[in-house]
Formats: structure tokens, sequence, C-alpha cells
């Protein structure tokens, strides 16, 4: 677990254009201070990422958005106070400090507050804002562990601060909220109806949108094995047949289904909790990749609370790639 002196390592990497990997609740970030366009223009480098792909800039407090953007609606306000520190990006007008690096070349920009001491200890020591893109090689599983790091970017990192493991597990949901009328551009760790509770209305995901934002890659949290979605109680008929062709499938039962004997390389139970999934979702995936899977079979959870962000990772772990 990171201590003092670890923050003020990582305090003098990011002050001298280097990378810190940092825990938050939601995945291990790539940082870089948000205001050096080097540093920010070598995260898309050890990543692979695509400079077109935004970024979002992690702050210490509700008290520092105006700081980074050019005016903060009411609505963006009110999700600000209620839902910070937490897994909430604000989509906003970009402000003067935040480069075009970080920002995939776009005027909006993506902010946060991270709800993790560790996070939070380093953003206020550095005094400023720090992107943070997941800590992995674009489009693969993102990192929910320090160790998740070390085996995927080595050396590439400056520095790794240990936070223990991500208490999310899924990444923030990302609110376009540019408009009087916010949608939801990336599900995540708030929930559509948390939010809907909050702003009293209706709120649309909708399938495409004018505004980027991080994750919408077509294929995206992809392990190396290829995943296939099917309907629920087709997942073990569906994974024995590959396995009898050929496949090293390995296949996420759904708990309606524990116990149920099933013939494959690899077997992940899923627990009940939608809580305790997304928080896992990451590492099963992982876990399925280290045992030689080559073929996941598995299915779309309920798409409600947690349940969205879920399934979204799921299809975007399954990308647009053929079926069995």
């Amino acid at each position: 677990m990171a201590r003092a002196r670890d923050i003020e390592k990582a305090v003098e990497v990011l002050r001298t254009g280097g990378l810190v990997a940092l825990p938050t609740e939601t995945v291990y970030g790539l940082g870089a201070n948000a205001e050096d366009p080097a540093a920010v223009a070598r995260i898309f480098r050890v990543k692979g990422r695509p400079p077109s792909h935004p970024l979002i800039v992690h702050i210490s407090g509700a008290e520092h958005l105006d700081d980074w953007v050019q005016e903060v609606p009411a609505t963006a306000r009110l999700l600000a106070e209620r839902f910070w520190p937490g897994p909430l990006t604000l989509v906003l007008r970009r402000g003067r400090r935040v480069p075009l690096e970080a920002t995939g070349g776009l005027e909006t920009v993506a902010v946060r507050v991270p709800d993790h001491p560790v996070a939070l200890a380093l953003l206020s020591a550095f005094g400023g804002g720090v992107t943070a893109p997941s800590a992995n090689r674009f489009g693969s599983v993102s990192p929910t562990t320090a160790d998740h790091v070390r085996a995927e970017l080595g050396d590439a990192v400056d520095f790794v601060l240990d936070g223990g493991p991500c208490e999310v597990g899924v990444e923030s949901t990302i609110v376009d909220a540019t408009d009087d009328i916010p949608s939801i551009l990336r599900p995540g760790g708030v929930t559509r109806e948390d939010l809907e509770a909050v702003l009293k209305c209706p709120i649309t995901v909708p399938s495409t949108s004018q505004v980027r934002a991080p994750g919408q890659h077509p294929s995206h949290y992809a392990p190396r094995a290829r995943v296939v979605l099917v309907e629920p109680e087709k997942v073990v008929a569906e994974a024995e047949l590959a396995q009898e062709l050929g496949h090293q499938v390995g296949v996420f039962l759904p708990p309606s289904l524990t116990g149920a004997p099933v013939k494959v390389h690899a077997v992940v139970v899923l627990p009940a909790s939608t809580a305790a999934y997304a928080r896992g979702l990451y590492g099963f995936l992982r876990e399925l990749d280290q045992r030689g899977c080559d073929l996941i079979i598995a299915s779309l959870p309920t798409e409600e609370g947690l349940g969205l962000a879920i399934a979204n990772r799921l299809r975007r772990a399954a990308g647009p790639r053929p079926t069995v």
C-alpha cells in the first residue's frame, strides 16, 4: 500500500514529465501532468492509443472544476456536488489550462474526482490535474490491481502507486453535461438510476453521439481470448459445443446455473451481486486468459443498475467479431 514517501515520489515524477500508475476506485490509471503536452503525448505512445481518443482529467475536488472548464451548467454543478468524489465523469467545454493533446483535439474535456484515498492524496499534493486513462495497452482488459499494471506495462511506467484492489472495478460513468439535457456516453460506476433520482428526469444512453469520450471504440476491454455472447440459457450448450470443436473454452457461468456440470477448459462462477460482478469482471477475463482459454462464452446480465455497465463492457470485449 502506498505511503507518504510514495506520494512524494509520484509527485516528483509527474512534475518532471513522467508517468505514474495510480489507483482509483474504478481501475488503475496511467497518469501524467494534464498541463504538459509532451507527458500527455507519452501516455498515447505507451498505451498505443489513437491520439484522437480523449483522456479524463482527474482533479482533487469539485471546487477546482471551474479551473479546467469554460463554464459549469447548473446540472453539471449538481452532479458534481452529489457524486464527487466518485465514479462519475463530466464532459464540459474545455478551459485554457487543458491542452488539446488531452482532449483528442476536441473543445470539450472529461473531468472527474476519484474516490480513492491514494489518488486524492496524490492529486492534492501535486496541486494540479492528472490525465489518466486505464493503465493498460489500448483496447485490452483494464487493470484493477497494481500487479496487473506491472504485468502489462512493465518499465514503460516510471512509478506505480499501489493502492490495493479497486473497489468498483469498472470505469466511471461518463455524462455529456454540455447541454441542459445530459446523456450517458459510457455507463459505469454511477448507475443511470442514481443519476435519474438526482436530476428528476430520464437519462438516455445513446448508441452514438457527436461527443467523443473514452471507451467508445467498437472493440475495447478485450482479453486475448475471443468473447462470444449468448443467451443465458444457452451458455452451457454453446460452451460445450465449442470445446468439442477444438477450442479451449472458458465460460462465465450465471448464478442461476451454479452447480451445473460444464465440460469445458475453465469455468468462472459469477457472483449473484452485480456489485461483486463489476468488481471482479476484469479479473475474471484475465484469469481465463492466464488459464489458456482461446474462447470465452458469456451472457449479458440484466441491464439495470451496475448491470448496464457490465453489459457495456462485455459487448465491447466481444467487439465486432463473428460468433462461433
